[in-house]
């Protein structure tokens, strides 16, 4: 009765060994994801520039204010003034901000330059009572300033009318003094151009190249600043199905880039 009791047992390990095997695979598999995880944070790639900014104006802004704690008046200064203006001597010994680069004081100037150049846009079309002719937005890539085509153009034609000459003067005025580059576009409906341009490709771009003619021939800038481009009806502001968008869409746009030139 011995033996056969002794080769049960044998066999009842023998399927425990066979049951735990899982484990083995389970591990494997949880190493293979971690290394995949790990290969794939490696690959990653920060843009080294936009996070230096980033933790620079953090750091500066945390130094700027005397902690609550220590009874300052915080980061936002609403604590007791009085206490802040005897700060603790420990907080004497702190460091200086590290000063910007070059390239930083270089984009902040820029941020003023276009921000002062939007404010004067900005009141010259109030001034002279321009809103449905002159439209201005801040966009991402920069200042944008949408000429409609009915004081700059006869229809169907690319001629400058008289009537564009004191915006054209001011805009190229403001431009002198600003270090980034200038692109003028020129935009149409989907109506077939007139008799005098093949097509509204044609008729965008002679109509960009009058606006850029302008401030090289008339207003005497550099060439350096400007690019131009004509982008037919590709690139609708509003619905061509109705006159009204039709006339939205007909439209030169000039944007100040925010882009420092060399």
């Amino acid at each position: 009765m011995r033996q056969p009791i002794r080769r049960r047992r044998r066999k009842q390990n023998a399927g425990g060994d066979q049951r735990d095997r899982w484990m083995i695979t389970y591990a494997d598999l949880i190493t293979l994801l971690l290394i995949f995880f790990v290969v794939m944070y490696a690959m990653s790639r920060l843009d080294t520039e936009k996070y230096k900014l980033v933790t620079d104006s953090l750091q500066s802004t945390f130094r700027s204010g005397d902690s609550i704690l220590e009874q300052g008046s915080g980061l936002t200064g609403t604590a007791d003034t009085e206490k802040h203006k005897n700060p603790p001597a420990a907080a004497t010994g702190e460091k200086d901000p590290e000063p910007m680069t070059e390239r930083e004081l270089a984009f902040r100037k820029q941020e003023e330059e276009l921000a002062e150049f939007m404010n004067v846009i900005k009141q010259y079309v109030q001034d002279n009572q321009l809103h449905n002719d002159i439209f201005i937005s801040d966009e991402p890539q920069g200042i944008a300033i949408t000429l409609s085509d009915r004081f700059l153009f006869d229809p169907g034609q690319a001629e400058l009318k008289e009537g564009a000459d004191p915006v054209l003067s001011k805009l190229a005025s403001l431009f002198r003094d600003l270090n980034t580059t200038v692109s003028i576009e020129g935009h149409t409906d989907n109506v077939p151009a007139g008799p005098f341009y093949k097509d509204n490709w044609e008729l965008s771009g002679a109509r960009a190249m009058s606006v850029l003619r302008y401030f090289l021939d008339v207003s005497k800038l550099s060439p350096d600043i400007f690019q131009y481009a004509g982008y037919a009806d590709t690139r609708p502001a509003a619905d061509n199905t109705t006159a009204q968008g039709r006339q939205k869409n007909r439209r030169v746009e000039i944007t100040v880039l925010r882009q420092l030139r060399q």
